[in-house]
């Protein structure tokens, strides 16, 4: 069942019209009681003060001035898959059902408007995607596997929940005369290519789905939860569409399934910490018991270093992965550093080689005229620290064996040709997209664009793509630590985690308001900014060092080095924490 696309917006004193064209009919929202309903349009809505065209309708949201409806504005096309046309989301608007703010207070106000910008913020995060008429939510086989009762429900009501960015937003459309206003959002990435190679003429196709299920931020979502639910779970889907055939091969990546954090502190890289004082199996069973139901048998593919922190985190998944004992999961340990140190990435091939018998064992989709020609039984779920640079790379190579595989079984390529010899510049698309998925999943994970793509697009490690990653490596530490207590809130808001309750900053207290900072927070950095810039006025205007030049050069510069210990050392209370939900990490779990 197909959602409305193109349609009319009417805004009057005491409703909203939402038309859709080319249809005898209206959904009508009451602004007071917010009552929908959906009645045959027998004449023009003439009472109308604004009229507005608009995409699609995304939800509604409850702030503190009242509830918001969540439209589509503007969209950008991607491309084709399976003939129907899936879209970028490209501008959105929050329309409030009661216009006015004289209800409230000057704080009220205030704290609404900050609930607006956190909002906008979700929306605004590259990428959002959607189709009025195709399921981005499943893979080809889950699609295939549907009955055909369930096919024909509303593109929300069959949607894999796991991947509906808005879906909390339509809790309040979700009745059967709403279906068709129901759009779903999917974050992650979407490129869809028309290829040609040898005169075949195929579309190469990739899609990574970002899980709604511990959404957040780099360092304020690590690990897993009591639901078995790992942060930074994404499904990557590379498709095959070719003269009637469609081929499918998926992988996934999630954070380390056990309980872990590394709260930001100000350090560089703050230290992953375990907590031990929790059973780790139970979530893990959990976790495990879920990607087996959906993805078959699995390899837990582990990139993470085998020193210092990240090896007591090597030892802890291992551990866990043995307790377990499930004979459908096997657990291959690479230190992706160790491996490959002094720029030798060509030794990622060891690993590639390790999983080529299970990659050729699991398989892909192949569908054949709407044939069943093979299924894929098993996926390969990899994880590095942040479960982005290290683990695409390696991702973007097992991608890249398959497609291999998969052309040259349709006949694409020639027995013994490769994609770097073909020329038509395929290789250089696939290596540029798959950076442009670590990218698109870095940002929206860790702010920043993914490390090492220069390999990615390369082949190769180069001194320009170091440059690169020490740069993004800086955005990363000023993002995580004094950007991302505002982008968690805003994910948490989003999804429902927090509801904003009625009353809020009047009869009862606002979130927002906590964690204020002392007066640590402006005074010692005031302190060490004056103490550095006395330190370097000292050495660039003195004519000659003399004893008291000396002394004051021994005095600001022992400023600088105690301010900027006492700043380290409390580092928490300068970074912008979460306020909408408060962080459980003991300050004794820091790293």
């Amino acid at each position: 069942m197909e959602v409305h696309d193109d349609m009319n917006l009417y805004l009057t004193t005491d409703k909203l019209y939402i038309e859709p064209n080319g249809r005898k009919e209206v959904l009508v929202i009451d602004r007071l009681s917010q009552e929908t309903r959906v009645q045959v349009k027998t004449n023009e809505i003439t009472n109308a003060y604004n009229v507005r065209k608009i995409c699609g309708v995304l939800g509604s949201i409850k702030l503190i001035s009242g509830t918001h409806l969540v439209i589509a504005t503007h969209r950008v096309p991607v491309g084709f898959i399976n003939n129907q046309v899936i879209w970028r989301l490209a501008g959105v608007d929050l329309i409030p059902y009661i216009p006015s703010t004289l209800h409230l207070n000057e704080n009220q106000k205030h704290e609404d408007e900050t609930y607006l910008a956190m909002v906008r913020s979700v929306l605004d995060t590259p990428y959002l995607y959607f189709s009025y008429s195709y399921d981005i939510t499943h893979t080809l086989q889950r699609l295939h596997s549907m009955s055909p009762e369930f096919l024909k429900m509303s593109l929300l009501e069959r949607a894999d929940s796991r991947f509906v960015w808005n879906g909390n937003l339509l809790k309040a459309f979700q009745k059967p005369e709403l279906r068709q206003y129901c759009l779903p959002l999917v974050m992650g990435f979407i490129s869809i290519n028309q290829v040609s190679i040898n005169g075949h003429y195929f579309s190469w196709i990739l899609i990574s789905r970002r899980s709604t299920k511990r959404a957040g931020t780099r360092l304020f979502c690590r690990g897993i939860d009591n639901q078995g639910n790992v942060s930074n779970f994404v499904e990557t889907e590379q498709i095959i569409e070719y003269n009637g055939e469609k081929v499918s091969f998926v992988q996934i990546r999630g954070s380390i399934p056990i309980f872990w954090y590394q709260t930001p502190n100000l350090k560089l890289k703050p230290r992953p910490r375990i907590d031990n004082t929790r059973d780790h199996l139970p979530p893990y069973l959990l976790h495990m018991d879920s990607l087996i139901m959906h993805y078959g048998k699995l390899v837990l593919v582990n990139l993470i270093d085998h020193r210092g922190a990240e090896d007591e985190m090597e030892k802890a998944f291992a551990q866990v992965v043995s307790r377990a004992g499930n004979p459908n999961e096997r657990y291959e340990a690479f230190d992706f550093h160790a491996e490959c140190k002094k720029m030798r990435w060509d030794r990622l091939n060891i690993l590639i080689d390790r999983l080529a018998h299970e990659q050729d064992e699991f398989g892909v989709f192949h569908l054949r005229s709407g044939t069943l020609a093979s299924a894929q039984d098993g996926v390969f779920r990899t994880n590095c620290i942040d479960c982005l640079d290290r683990t695409n790379v390696v991702q973007s190579m097992l991608a890249k064996r398959s497609l291999q595989l998969i052309l040259t079984k349709l006949g694409i390529l020639y027995s013994g040709q490769t994609l770097e010899g073909v020329g038509g510049g395929m290789i250089e698309l696939f290596k540029n997209v798959w950076a442009d998925n670590a990218d698109l999943i870095s940002v929206q994970y860790s702010g920043t664009g993914a490390l090492k793509t220069d390999f990615t697009r390369t082949g190769k490690r180069t001194k320009q793509g170091l440059m690169k990653d020490g740069m993004n490596s800086l955005t990363r530490y000023y993002k995580n630590n004094f950007n991302d207590g505002f982008r968690q809130d805003s994910i948490d808001l989003f999804l429902a985690n927090y509801v904003v309750k009625d009353g809020e900053g009047s009869t009862i207290p606002s979130p927002l308001k906590r964690n204020i900072k002392g007066w640590k927070y402006g005074t010692f950095p005031t302190v060490l900014l004056f103490a550095v810039s006395m330190f370097c006025a000292t050495v660039l205007f003195s004519h000659e060092y003399n004893t008291e030049s000396l002394l004051f050069l021994m005095f600001w510069g022992a400023m600088v080095f105690g301010t900027g210990s006492m700043i380290l050392r409390n580092g928490r209370d300068f970074v912008d924490m979460p306020k909408l939900i408060i962080l459980t990490v003991p300050r004794e779990m820091e790293p």
